[in-house]
Formats: C-alpha cells, sequence, structure tokens
C-alpha cells in the first residue's frame, strides 16, 4: 500500500511541475520579444528554457539551485550587489550588527552579518520556521522535499504574507529553497522565486495575493573556533510596487524598511533565543520566555487576519450604511482560542465582526502618536465597549442586555511581562479599573484586562512599523487564553528620522480643540518633520451571537468611527504644525491667512449665487473659520493656474480626498476628476468664468488614495481678493461618499 501510494504521489508531482511549466512558457510567449534574450543573473529563472529546468526534474532543480547558491554568495560576502550603510544603525558594542542596504539596484534588498551563539544547524532550523519571527507571514508550506545528490537538500516552498494596510493586496511566493553544506564547514539556505504564477499548493486563493518575486537570498552561518555562528542574511525582492496606489509606493520599494521588517527581525529573533537557551532572560510571573513569545505571536496575526479579511480564512464583506469610511466583514466561522482542541476556547453562535480604516497622516510623529494611545486610553476608548468584549470572552455569551452601564474610573495600570533584547517590542497587561454607576454593584469587580502588544516607541527602536495590539483577556490568563486582537498600526511613508519623542510632551488636554495653541509648537522641531508621512490602519474585532449581528455590526462601524476621529484630534495636536487652524499661519507662501480665506470663500459664494454656504449666526474671524472647517459638505480651494493645485480643504474635504492639509498640495484638480468629470468641468468652464459660479452634475471624482468617490452636486464659485483679482476656484461637493 505505501509503495502504491508513493508511485501515486511521484505521478501527481511530475504533473504539477508539468503544468508549471507550461504555464510559465505561456506567459513566457506573451512577454516582449527582447525579454527572452536577456540572459542576465536576475532573470534566469523566467525563460522557457529555465522554466524547464525549474520543475521539471530533479537534475534541473539542482541545476538552478547551484545559481542561486553561487549568486546568493556573491551577495552576501562579495559586490554583486551595490550596499551601502543602512541609515540610524549605529556600531559599537550594543549594535546588533553590520546592516546594509541596495543602492540602485532591481527590486529591494539588505544585508545583515552578526555573531549568534548557537550552532549552525539549530540557526538554520530557525531561520526556516519564517512564520515564527516574520510577522508578515502568513504561511509557509514545503511542497516537496528531496535530496540533492551532493548532501544538500532542495524543496518547494509556497509561502503566504499578509498585507501591511487595507489598502493593497497581500503578496504570496513560489520558491526554490537550498540548504546544502560548504567545505569549510558553512552551512546556506538560498532561495529564489520559481516561475509561473500558479505554482503552489493554494493555487485556488491566488485571486487574493499578488505574485512577488524572490531574487537570490538566503542566510550563510558560519562556525566560530570558541562556539556561536557568524550569521550573513541577505533578503532581496521585487514586491511588485505597481500593483498598490501611487501613495503606498514607498513601502514596496524601500529596501529599509525589507530591512527592518525581515532582515534585521530575523537576526534579532535567533539572538533573542540564544539568550534564552542560554539563560539570560529572565521574565516575570513565572512564565516561560516561549510561552510569552507566543502570546506576541498570536497577538500580531490575530490583528494581521482582521486586517486582511481573507476568505479562504471565512470573512465576508457586509453591506454599508452608505458612507464607506469603515469596512465592516464577518467571519462565521472564526473559532478563538490558541488551539482548535483547546478547553478555553471561546465560540459563539454569531462569530466575529471586524471594522476597520486607513488613513493618511500629515506631520504626525508615529512613535509620539502610538506612545499617546497607550498612555492616554480614555482620550480615544469607550470602557463599556471595552467592558463587552471581556465579558463576552469570559462567559462565552455575546448580548447587548447582559451589559450594564459602566464608568472608567480613569484609573490604567500597566504591568510588564516582557520585551525583546533591543526593546523595540513588549508585552504587557493593561488592567482598567471600572466603576459601576448604581450602588449596587459598588462591590462587584469591574476591572478589564487586556494583553497588550507595542512595537516601536522605544527612543532607540529603529523600525518600520509602530503599532499598539491588544486584546481581552481574564486576570489569569491561561497559556492557550482565547484572543480577539484589536489596534492600530502606523507605518511611516517617508523614512526620515523622528526628533519629537524625548521632547514632545503628552499631555494634550489643552491641545485638542481647534484654535488653541498657536504658537506651541514653534521651533520645536526640524524642517524635515515637516514632511513625514504615514499611513494609520485601526482594526477592531466584536463576538456577536447570530441574532445581535447587524446591532454588533452597526456599534463596531460607529465606534472606530469615533476613534477615527479622535485620533484626528490627537494628530492635529501632536502635529509640530497645524496649518490653516489659527489665525496667522500661513496656507502658502503668499497665501492669505486661514481665516481671511474663509471670509474671501464665504463672501464670495453669497456675492455670485446669492445665498449663505454656512448657517451661522454672524460667525466672523476664527468662528467663522471653525463653522467652515467643520461643514459637512466637502469645501476645496485650487489655485487659479494652467495646473490647478488644491490650496485649501475643510475637513470634509481632506476626508474626501483622504489626505492632509500639507499633502493637499500635491493633488491637482485634473486628478481628481474622471474622464467625463473633465469633460462636464470643461463644458462648464465659460459659465463659471462669465458669471462667477457653475453646477456640475452628480458625478464620480477620485481621492489621494485611489478609492472612487460619489457626489450628488458640485457647485464651483470664484473667489476674488481684496483687489478683485481671482484667488482661487471653490468646489462645494454636495453629499459625497465613498463607493
Amino acid at each position: 500500500m505505501n509503495k502504491l501510494l508513493m508511485e501515486e504521489n511521484e505521478r501527481l508531482q511530475k504533473q504539477v511541475t508539468q503544468l508549471v511549466h507550461e504555464n510559465a512558457y505561456m506567459r513566457q510567449q506573451l512577454q516582449n520579444a527582447s525579454l527572452a534574450n536577456d540572459t542576465s543573473c536576475e532573470s534566469v529563472v523566467t525563460t522557457p528554457q529555465n522554466a524547464l529546468r525549474d520543475a521539471s526534474n530533479p537534475a534541473g532543480l539542482l541545476s538552478i539551485a547551484e545559481e542561486t547558491l553561487a549568486e546568493f554568495l556573491s551577495k552576501a560576502t562579495g559586490t554583486a550587489v551595490d550596499w551601502v550603510q543602512m541609515p540610524g544603525m549605529k556600531p559599537g558594542p550594543d549594535s546588533i550588527g553590520i546592516v546594509a542596504i541596495s543602492h540602485c539596484t532591481s527590486g529591494v534588498a539588505a544585508r545583515a552579518c552578526g555573531l549568534v551563539s548557537l550552532e549552525p544547524t539549530k540557526i538554520a532550523e530557525i531561520l526556516k520556521d519564517r512564520p515564527s519571527w516574520f510577522r508578515d507571514c502568513r504561511s509557509l508550506e514545503v511542497f516537496s522535499m528531496f535530496p540533492a545528490g551532493n548532501g544538500g537538500t532542495i524543496e518547494l516552498v509556497y509561502m503566504q504574507t499578509y498585507a501591511p494596510t487595507t489598502l493593497a493586496p497581500a503578496r504570496d511566493f513560489w520558491t526554490l529553497r537550498y540548504t546544502i553544506g560548504l567545505e569549510d564547514g558553512s552551512l546556506v539556505v538560498c532561495e529564489r522565486s520559481l516561475s509561473g504564477s500558479g505554482g503552489g499548493p493554494n493555487a485556488t486563493t491566488a485571486h487574493q495575493f499578488v505574485r512577488a518575486e524572490m531574487l537570490p537570498s538566503g542566510y550563510l552561518i558560519r562556525p566560530c573556533d570558541g562556539g556561536g555562528s557568524i550569521v550573513h542574511i541577505v533578503d532581496h525582492l521585487d514586491l511588485e510596487a505597481w500593483s498598490v496606489p501611487e501613495v503606498l509606493r514607498p513601502l514596496y520599494e524601500s529596501s529599509r524598511i525589507v530591512a527592518q521588517k525581515m532582515t534585521i527581525a530575523a537576526l534579532r529573533h535567533v539572538r533573542q533565543i540564544a539568550q534564552e537557551i542560554n539563560g539570560e532572560v529572565v521574565y516575570t510571573l513565572g512564565r516561560q520566555p516561549a510561552v510569552l513569545r507566543t502570546f506576541s505571536q498570536r497577538l500580531s496575526r490575530g490583528f494581521n487576519d482582521a486586517i486582511n479579511g481573507f476568505v479562504d480564512d471565512g470573512w465576508s464583506l457586509m453591506g454599508g450604511d452608505g458612507v464607506e469610511d469603515v469596512v465592516v466583514a464577518t467571519n462565521t466561522s472564526k473559532k478563538i482560542s490558541a488551539q482548535a482542541n483547546s478547553a478555553n476556547a471561546f465560540s459563539v453562535s454569531g462569530g466575529v465582526i471586524c471594522a476597520k480604516a486607513s488613513m493618511l497622516l500629515q506631520n504626525v510623529p508615529p512613535a509620539l502618536l502610538v506612545q499617546f494611545l497607550r498612555e492616554h486610553r480614555s482620550e480615544w476608548a469607550d470602557y463599556n465597549v471595552d467592558a463587552y468584549s471581556a465579558a463576552s470572552l469570559k462567559a462565552g455569551s455575546c448580548s447587548f442586555p447582559g451589559l450594564r452601564p459602566l464608568r472608567f474610573s480613569g484609573s490604567q495600570i500597566i504591568m510588564a511581562l516582557a520585551h525583546t533584547v533591543e526593546n523595540e517590542e513588549f508585552l504587557e497587561v493593561v488592567r482598567l479599573e471600572g466603576q459601576a454607576v448604581t450602588q449596587d454593584e459598588a462591590m462587584v469587580s469591574r476591572d478589564v484586562h487586556l494583553l497588550q502588544l507595542c512595537s516601536g516607541i522605544d527612543e532607540n527602536a529603529v523600525g518600520a512599523c509602530f503599532q499598539l495590539v491588544f486584546a481581552p483577556i481574564d486576570e489569569l490568563f491561561p497559556d492557550d487564553a482565547p484572543l480577539l486582537p484589536s489596534g492600530f498600526r502606523v507605518i511611516p511613508l517617508d523614512m526620515k528620522s523622528e526628533g519629537l519623542a524625548s521632547s514632545r510632551t503628552l499631555d494634550l488636554a489643552s491641545s485638542l480643540e481647534v484654535g488653541s495653541a498657536t504658537n506651541r509648537c514653534a521651533g520645536d522641531t526640524s524642517t524635515n518633520d515637516h514632511s513625514l508621512r504615514s499611513v494609520l490602519t485601526i482594526a477592531f474585532q466584536f463576538p456577536y451571537e447570530v441574532n445581535l449581528q447587524d446591532s454588533v455590526a452597526a456599534m463596531a462601524r460607529q465606534y472606530v468611527r469615533s476613534i477615527v476621529s479622535a485620533v484626528q484630534r490627537v494628530s492635529m495636536a501632536l502635529s509640530p504644525s497645524r496649518p490653516g487652524l489659527h489665525v496667522g499661519q500661513k496656507l502658502l507662501p503668499g497665501s492669505p491667512e486661514a481665516v481671511t480665506l474663509a471670509r474671501w470663500i464665504c463672501q464670495s459664494y453669497n456675492y455670485y449665487l446669492g445665498m449663505e454656504l454656512l448657517k451661522s449666526d454672524g460667525e466672523t474671524g476664527e468662528s467663522l473659520l471653525k463653522v467652515l472647517w467643520h461643514h459637512q459638505d466637502a469645501i476645496l480651494c485650487c489655485s487659479f493656474k494652467m495646473q490647478p493645485i488644491f490650496t485649501f480643504a475643510n475637513q470634509a474635504g481632506l476626508d474626501m480626498l483622504e489626505t492632509t492639509l500639507v499633502a493637499l498640495q500635491d493633488i491637482s484638480l485634473d486628478k481628481i476628476f474622471d474622464e467625463s468629470g473633465r469633460k462636464a468641468l470643461c463644458s462648464e468652464f465659460a459659465k463659471l468664468m462669465e458669471q462667477g459660479y457653475a453646477y456640475l452634475s452628480a458625478g464620480v471624482c477620485m481621492s489621494g488614495m485611489g478609492r472612487h468617490v460619489s457626489y450628488e452636486q458640485a457647485i464651483a464659485w470664484k473667489v476674488p481678493a481684496e483687489d478683485n483679482s481671482i484667488h482661487c476656484l471653490a468646489f462645494c461637493f454636495v453629499n459625497w461618499s465613498f463607493i
């Protein structure tokens, strides 16, 4: 029977490899003819001849493996890539090692070298288990494995990775991995992509992923005479940046981000394991390091699952309420536990609802924002929602009637559990002290406990991701405690130094109202910080009973909207400059003050259309600006030039374009309209110039993030300056919503 099964398995493997070959060959025939003649090192696996070697027989795979080995070694120890030292990595005795990133090279690449007090085989075993240390790795499956005949091993590997935000698709890889010992005693694990977009055991779910390419990468592990090993790590990828919105492309075109998320993370992980094995790490509360590390991994994985919402995990989108600023998804098959057969598994008749949103932040230091969210939970969180989630996990029931009104006492106690060697990430328990509203409940404990993972806020940490992820837990939380993570992730788009974390105050109570602290941050930071952009992703998960799905979905959507508003207030307070929100601040060099511009906008609207733009009671000055700023319709101003660019927008306008006041200046008028919208505007332009205003019928425009926005009507009018020259054109988009 075993022999029959082996023969059948061999037959199926040959059939699969033949299909992969045929698929690669057909794809190649559709390529430009010049590509077929490309014999460069980086393209050896994309030609039809080499596609045959990729998958038709072990001898062909061995040929590819040997080429991969030679190319990897030239990157790890040679000059096949133009390496430059990674900015921000300080050399010295406390440094993790030597880190370099590629310069003017195809794709994105990073290299690291460091000393680890473990044997080469143990290090290779740890690093090959990529899901254990690479937080973006969703799954890794060895599709096939066989000896290479020279003492080495060849594996065909399929890997899926998470997308970091809700605004981009996830990536997957179909690779050959080659493990071989060298004559000098070194151990090498090298890897590269195989051709063919359909390769891998999960081809049925491939539509959820963009196939990325791994160029020759891997690990060179050299034993040291006195014990331990010197580890060389190379990661070289092509992440297909074309498939994401332009504003997010820096995330996929940055070698520095690859270094931080993969290369340095791998080296840190093996060093962490080495210190734990050698007894150099001692944690509190009697928990084993491996258990605490598993908690961190589960929090991170659960948060990534929520952000990505893969169909094969059981997620499906729910209908919205007409304003698609928050995406709501449901999962009726989710069982919340560490293991499927856990005694502490949490499963209800309904499932889990996730509400999530992404937004662009301008000029807000990510580390400072995450630090504020961690230390000032009462500024954005609703204690009753926390109590609902905690009670649901305790009782295995998600009914609203059993939830009594509670009050947050304002006391938040944070207890450290564990941290990584360099403090770039730490795990902690948070206790929120609740107060019962009625005297009858005063004797009952209403505290809520959260298990929380925080990354990137240590002043010495150099990270590509700043996040705060938490999940309600029982105060005893066993090792297999069920977790339902929610939280925040901030990813910088412009990798510039942040000089604010140690000098800025977090006492923002007096700064969260628009118009206060006019000159609060003058001279507070360098000009580099004024162009800092980042993407904030928010995801919150809630369990529900089947009969309460709609109620919980509505609550989740509204709750995330309230959090978005709170984060926007906090961001304005943390931002070193808040253009357009107070007297004396210029919108652009040579522009009028925001208060003056608000007056011009309202006066010109009344003059040309014969009606009031705002329902105000004779407000002037900053009060008029505040009413305009909070007006429900999107109001935008663009320059009156050959290439009109936006110079001002109220809050609704910024929300519609998914941008900020500073980044607004990068958006031109023609970019937000589609072809029909541009034609409609051109047809009405003569009327606009002649009578001073024009109406545009219902249509569709585009946000700065590439999302479509519908509107019932748009009004355009001229805004004259004091000397009656046209200062700008104003637009009002009525009843807009995301499609």
